[in-house]
This record gives structure tokens, sequence and C-alpha cells, in this order.
């Protein structure tokens, strides 16, 4: 018992220290995390562990601070089944510490037995404890989720894998030879320096076509991202709404009106980033 209220301490150490840890929907029964949650958790996350639930405590709500209304806070005790991602061994068995809602009369589920899909960090020297990384961070299992989530963790480890994306850098718009006929340059600042920029071609009688280009050399033939792909989630998730007035290098308003109105272009056939838990990394 006093081992048991030592790791409760030492976790709630660590949840205090990086709060922000309340229960998923997904684990309560509702819908199914959208692709942006995914990637949010796989970015954040060092290990993703397949585990079975064995014990969990309540904490006492006086030792429970920044808990929400409706919530209680768990000390959890699990048995790895596997490490689906992570270079730090895991070891059988894990704790952590997690936020779950109430049921409608007012009292804790009960979890033991259930299977999961953690994303976590590891504690460094505090084996076996691991922290999860945010809201969604701990989710009922099943192959499904785990077949939607190994694809993820694949893009993100890819030597080709998409650049982190941090916003736009410049526009710039140009007009062509015929009336209606115009070129649009959209170049992204990008975490590493990677370049990446967007293209919006029209021409008279035709719809605008769009791409991007992923490198130094601008691919006339670039297409845009498939939807509910990496290379969509970093431009949907990152860029903002409207161009940025500052980042529309033409001169003339026409230019930059057409400029403002291309990024517009991009923006809705992107379609919303769709994430449902906040901003990840």
């Amino acid at each position: 018992m006093i081992e048991s209220r030592s790791m409760i301490a030492v976790c709630m150490a660590l949840f205090l220290a990086f709060p922000g840890q309340a229960q998923n929907p997904a684990a309560s029964g509702m819908e199914a995390p959208a692709y942006a949650d995914l990637v949010d958790l796989a970015v954040a996350a060092e290990l993703v562990i397949h585990a079975q639930i064995r014990k969990q405590t309540v904490v006492e709500p006086a030792r429970a601070p920044g808990l929400a209304p409706g919530f209680a806070r768990l000390y959890v005790e699990a048995r790895t089944l596997s490490l689906i991602a992570g270079k730090v061994p895991v070891g059988e068995s894990l704790n952590y510490l997690i936020d779950v809602p109430l049921d409608a009369s007012g009292k804790v589920p009960k979890l033991k037995n259930q299977t999961v899909l953690l994303f976590a960090r590891p504690v460094a020297g505090r084996a076996p404890s691991v922290q999860l990384v945010g809201g969604l961070a701990q989710m009922i299992h099943s192959p499904e989720l785990e077949a939607r989530i190994r694809p993820i963790l694949a893009d993100l480890l890819a030597p080709d894998s998409p650049p982190v994306i941090r916003g736009v850098r410049d526009a710039l718009s140009v007009p062509g030879n015929l009336a209606g006929e115009s070129e649009t340059q959209i170049f992204l600042d990008t975490f590493d320096g990677s370049p990446v920029s967007i293209s919006v071609l029209r021409r008279p009688g035709r719809p605008p076509v769009w791409g991007i280009s992923w490198g130094e050399i601008i691919d006339q033939a670039a297409v845009p991202p498939r939807t509910g792909t990496l290379a969509w989630y970093r431009l949907a998730c990152a860029l903002p709404d409207r161009l940025p007035p500052q980042a529309n290098l033409a001169r003339d308003a026409a230019a930059r009106t057409q400029a403002a109105r291309d990024y517009a272009l991009v923006i809705s056939e992107l379609g919303p980033c769709g994430r449902t838990a906040g901003k990840g990394g």
C-alpha cells in the first residue's frame, strides 16, 4: 500500500508539471478521433503502446488540482501487450494518470480489463511510469484504430515525410498575356527550412488548378494533396484562414486581390483540419 501511494505521488508530480490530460471522447463511447487528432498524438508521443488496464485507483479530489467538474482522476496500472512505436524499451507493466468523465449516475467508470491504445512519453528515471501526451491519449483499442495509426507512424518516419509548416512566407500573383490568365506562387515557411510552394494557375475558359511542390523545383504538374494524408494535414492544420497581408508581395491592387483570391481557393479546397482536441505539435 505504501508503494502504491508512493507511485501515485510520483505520477501526481508529473501531472502537475505537465497538465492537460483530460479523458478522451473515444474511450467514452463517443465518435472516433479525426485523422488530425491521430497525427497530433503521433507527433507528440514517443511511445505508442497497446496495453490492458489491470487496476485503477481514484485520486482523492483534494489531491487532484485542476480536475474538471464531472471528472475523476485515476491512477492506472496496466499490462503492456505490445509496443507499436517507440525506441525506448517498455516493461511488462506501466502506470499513468488520466482524468475520466463520471457516468450518468455520477460514478467512476470501471476500466479494468479494457484494452487501450496509449500515446505517451517515458518518464526518465521513473519506470514504469509514463505520461500521456494529451486529452485523447488513451483510446479503446480496436484493430481498426490500430490500422489507422500505423500508416501515420510510417509516414512520419519516412525519408520523404512532408515537413512541418509554420505558415505563409511570401505570395505573388502575376497576370498572363490573356485576359483572365494568371499564376500565383505561394511560398510556405517550414520548421526545418525545407522549400515548399503552392502554385495556382488560371486559364481563360478553364477552372483554376493548383498543386503543391515539396522541393526547390516548382512542379508545373503538381497536384493538391489527398485529404486524410500527412501532406494534407501539414497544410490544412497549419495554414491561416486568410493570406497574411504582409506576405502578399504584389504592389498592384489587382494582383494583390488575385493572390488573396487564389489563396482562399486553396484553403477552401483543403477543407477544415477537423481536429477535435485542440492544436497539437
